[in-house]
């Protein structure tokens, strides 16, 4: 064995990260040895913290400590429109062109019946209740194109068209592109080049 016992269960743990593999793991993990144990407890507690803290608001479904949370409570948002997104990364993303001023509606994910998930394991009921019973005029689609996700944005159009106008960003995300990874000029010309859902 390489490790000592409680160093190879740190990496292994931190393997389990998404986007960390072996060698970046153990840079990590020997980083962390490395700090002071005032600055590791601190990073533990932050960890506990927001484990035990960070929940789901129950009008938008996006992460966060309050519930409303700081968005759907703002009343410098405009409720009238509502940005549709798969999961808090794809909002972040959007959140940090400053371009947007609506409000938000997490799906928490997108539909994948290979991975079985349907339309009962995402918050999509809840959307078309929002949008049924509050004056919303237009629901922008913002889900990153891909196979998955345009059989969501296709899906979820449909439920909420009677309902109020929907449109979907421009496909200046390329296809099979993260809306996280997307930048935020990107981002801006895809919500202003947004277009009636057929």
């Amino acid at each position: 064995m390489v490790y000592t016992r409680p160093l190879a269960r740190l990496i292994e743990q931190l393997q389990r990260l998404p986007g960390i593999g072996p060698k970046t793991a153990q840079r990590l993990a020997l980083h962390l040895l490395k700090r002071p144990a005032a600055e590791v407890e601190t990073l533990a507690q932050a960890l506990l913290e927001a484990r035990e803290q960070v929940g789901l608001c129950t009008t938008c479904f996006h992460l966060s400590a309050q519930n409303p949370c700081e968005i759907c409570r703002a009343s410098n948002r405009d409720s009238h429109v509502l940005c549709v997104v798969a999961d808090s990364r794809d909002l972040i993303a959007i959140e940090r062109t400053r371009e947007f001023r609506g409000q938000y509606h997490v799906l928490g994910g997108v539909l994948s019946p290979m991975d079985g998930i349907g339309p009962e394991q995402l918050h999509i009921n809840e959307l078309v209740h929002r949008v049924s019973k509050n004056s919303v005029e237009e629901v922008i689609l913002a889900i990153s194109p891909s196979v998955e996700g345009d059989t969501t944005t296709l899906y979820v159009g449909k439920l909420i068209k009677p309902f109020t106008r929907v449109t979907r960003i421009a496909s200046g995300v390329p296809m099979g592109g993260d809306l996280e990874y997307a930048d935020e000029v990107t981002l801006i010309r895809a919500l202003e080049g947004r277009r009636e859902l057929d």
